[in-house]
This record gives structure tokens, sequence and C-alpha cells, in this order.
């Protein structure tokens, strides 16, 4: 999947009066200013690294050059005691979210050697190039009483790998935010008509997200499907062949019919720019447009599994939740629960249309429907599973108050038997069972559709939602 590059600002703190007072203390200072940039550029990110602001000059000139660098994101190293006049001009001229660095240079002190030097400006050097956990409650008061919500890593500059894991969360989640802010989701269609949890206001959608809504229509796919060259026909089928698994009932009529949609599809996404797209349209009464929408789950497939994810029944916020999930690189397919295996106490979640095929156990079938249940036409689905082992889900919530928050659980994606009904199917395993998972999550308020991603990236979209000021509730 391609990754969005983020882009860092990285200053350190410190107070110049200390400089002529102990020498070296500025260059050790610095010396470990060095350690978390290259650490921070080990883990993807562009770096814009201003240095030690230890005066109120420089920091207006550092909050500066954030603003006209554009930095998603910045790292406060905390090196030493430092005035907090030095930090406040760089965060609210920046204006975007601080991670506050408290992280000091060895796990402890010699005391030992520390306090054999014999000289009280020596043991006064030596002891401020340790005491980076001393400004921070100041730092954090200012901040509070400005209203610029912070965050903070503490620990140790080396040989901390909890530390560091916790920066690289904070960079993927400053990325994925990123993502959000410039995607652009198409919207295809119309709302499945009764759903009422899935409607959801699109400004609030853009004003906590970012990105763009771009309507497209049906028409236009229509219109674009006139258009596949017999060359682009062939070559799409081809490639069916490749990336799935077509079961020998598929006929070839249905298996162009899905090409030259598929084809249409990657059209329309790269004329609009698409990162995203919720779909849902019956196309009754016109031909061609019933025809197209009979024959999308195949390319909607393909997009979702290379980085654009598509949502049926016009679910925006699913969308939203699949972008997330697949901007973190762990698929995210559009899922609801099934049934209920009380025997296995498993969950049996999937959804009719597209699913993620990047994250599917084994190669994902492709079947003939001869109804698409609730649904206008006929044609071909995609049946698979999501890869066995650990999986988050995820559902962003439009609250009775106007709110966004992220709904979270994570549980396992076990074998065992499915429903072989040409959509998506797995059996979802949760430490606290099937039983309290589903009243815990359904308390909740979500829609009755989330997106699934592999591995347990709770973590992570906890500080995704800390970026956005978004409230994020785990139940498992």
């Amino acid at each position: 999947m391609k990754q969005t590059a983020i882009k860092v600002g990285l200053f350190g703190i410190g107070l110049d009066a200390y400089w002529p007072q102990f020498d070296g203390l500025e260059e050790r200072l610095k010396g470990y200013m060095s350690v978390v940039e290259k650490r921070l550029l080990s883990f993807g990110a562009d770096v814009v690294n201003v240095g030690l602001v230890d005066n109120v000059d420089k920091a207006f000139e550092a909050g500066s050059i954030f603003r006209k660098q554009d930095v998603d994101l910045i790292f406060l190293y905390v090196t030493t005691y430092a005035l907090s006049s030095t930090v406040l001009p760089v965060v609210r001229r920046a204006g975007v979210p601080v991670v506050v660095m408290n992280i000091t240079p060895e796990r402890a002190i010699d005391y030992k050697s520390f306090n054999s030097l014999g000289d009280r400006r020596k043991m006064t050097g030596e002891w401020l190039a340790h005491c980076s956990s001393c400004p921070v409650p100041e730092i954090a008061n200012v901040f509070s009483r400005s209203r610029i919500p912070f965050f903070q890593v503490t620990g140790l500059l080396a040989e901390d790998d909890m530390v560091w894991a916790e920066v690289k969360e904070w960079i993927e989640a400053g990325r994925v935010a990123a993502v959000m802010r410039n995607n652009r989701m198409g919207l295809m269609g119309n709302y499945y008509c009764g759903m009422l949890d899935i409607y959801t206001n699109l400004t609030l959608q853009c004003a906590v997200f970012g990105g763009h809504m771009e309507i497209v229509e049906v028409d236009e796919l229509s219109s674009i499907r006139k258009e596949v060259t017999p060359d682009e026909l062939e070559k799409e089928v081809n490639r069916f062949h490749e990336i799935f698994d077509v079961q020998p009932d598929c006929s070839k009529e249905e298996l162009y019919r899905a090409a030259r949609t598929s084809v249409a599809l990657h059209k329309l996404v790269d004329k609009y720019k698409l990162g995203s797209m919720a779909y849902y349209h019956k196309g009754e009464g016109n031909i061609d447009n019933e025809d197209t929408m009979s024959s999308v789950i195949l390319g909607n497939s393909i997009l979702t599994g290379s980085g654009v994810p598509v949502a049926g029944e016009y679910e925006v916020k699913n969308a939203q939740a699949m972008k997330i999930m697949d901007s973190f690189g762990v698929g995210g397919s559009f899922t609801e629960y099934y049934a209920v295996d009380y025997t296995d106490d498993v969950v049996l979640m999937g959804h009719d249309g597209p699913g993620h095929i990047a994250i599917a156990q084994g190669k994902t079938k492709v079947r003939p429907l001869q109804v698409y249940h609730g649904k206008v036409g006929k044609g071909l689905s995609v049946e698979m599973s999501v890869q066995h082992g650990p999986v988050t889900l995820l559902s962003v919530v439009e609250t009775a108050e106007g709110k966004i928050i992220f709904l979270v659980a994570e549980g396992e994606s076990v074998p065992g038997p499915i429903l072989e009904i040409g959509n998506t199917n797995s059996r979802y395993r949760f430490s606290i069972g099937a039983r309290k998972f589903m009243e815990e999550w359904n308390a909740r308020g979500p829609a009755h559709h989330c997106a699934i991603g592999t591995g347990h990236i709770s973590s992570k979209i906890r500080k995704l939602g800390s970026l956005l000021g978004i409230d994020t509730i785990q139940v498992c």
C-alpha cells in the first residue's frame, strides 16, 4: 500500500544562560537531539529540525519555520530545564499537535561518580544534563491554561523500546491524520432506504477528519463503461484470474460484464483522484445503471485491496473507518454481524459486496449469485475470510450530541466452518466472550457496520483520536 509521508517538526529546549556557565553542556544536549532526529527519520518521517530553542527570539522563529514548512506534528524534546516562554510561541505559531518527549539520557545518575567530581560547577552542569523532567510540569501548566492539547512520552533516550514504540505510533497516527485530512471520498448514488443508523452529517465528517466529499454520478460510471475497449476488457478478465480464485460456475458473460465495470471504476477513481468511496444505487428502471450497479463487486474489491476502500450501502462513516484502517496498513474490510456460534463462542461477521482482498485468508473466491439479497439484480460476488490471527474492529460513531467517536475492539479471526454464500465471512473470538462483546459494542450505539483490520492496533487508533480530538472507547 502506498504510504503518505508525514512531516514532523522537532525542537529541543534549553536556557541560553547556561551555556557560558557550563562548558560542553550545549554541545552535549545537541548530541542528544541528533539521536532523536535519527530515530524519527528511521520511522519514515520527514523531519524539520530547528535545533535547540533557548530564548524567546528563537521560539518565534521556530514557530514560523514550522508553519511555513507545514508540519503535521511537533516533537518537543525536553533536554534540560528551560523557560516555558521558549515553548509557547513555537507551538501557538505552528498550530499543530505537540508530543512532549520527557526522555533522559541514562537510566540513573551515577551518584558515586557525580559526588566525587569535587567541583560544584561541574556537578551542576552534569545535573542539568539529566534534568529533562524538571520543566515538564511548567510546560504542562502553560499548555493547559492556553487550551493547547499535548501528549507525553516518558522514559529513556537509549535502550528503551517502550519509548520508541510510542514515538513510532505517534508518527503513524500523525501520518494517518494527514491522509484523512487530504483524502477525497467519492459519494456515488444514495443511502440504502430505511437504514437510519448509517445516515450521517457530511459537514461534520469534513470538519472532524478534513478531506473532501466528491459527489459522483452513477450515470457517469455507466457512460464510461460504454467506452471500455476490447483490449482493456481482456486485460481486466486476465487480472481477475490472477487476483481471484474464479469458480468454475462463473459464466464468461458475467466475468466480462464485471470486467467492463471494473475498468470504468478505476477510470472514475483516477479522474476524481478518489482515496475512498461510499456507494449504493438500485438502478431500477434504467437498464444501463442497473447493469452497472449489479456488476461492481469485483472492481470495488480490487480498489479496496489497493488503497481505495469502498463501502457499500452508502455507508460514509464506515468508509472513513475503512480508510483509517487501510492507512495504518492493516486492511479494513466492510463487515457486520451475521450470526453467533454459541458452541464455539464466536461471532460470525461479514457482508455482501466488496471485501478487502489484501487481508484475505488465502485467495478470494468469486461466485455467481442468482440474486443480491435485498438489492436489485444478480451477478458475481466475492467470498473470503479475514486472515486468521489478531484483528481490530473500528466503528466511526456519530452520537446524539453531534460528535464523532471511535469505537474499538480487539479480537481474533479463528479458523472453522463459514457460510459459503458468496459473501465475506469470518469467525471472530473476543476475550470477553461473544455475549459480552455484543452487549458492550451495541451499548455504545454504533451503526451496524464496522471495519475489520489485521493485528491489534487500538493504541494507534487511540493516538489518532487524540490528534483529531476524537474520544476512543474500547470494549475489549
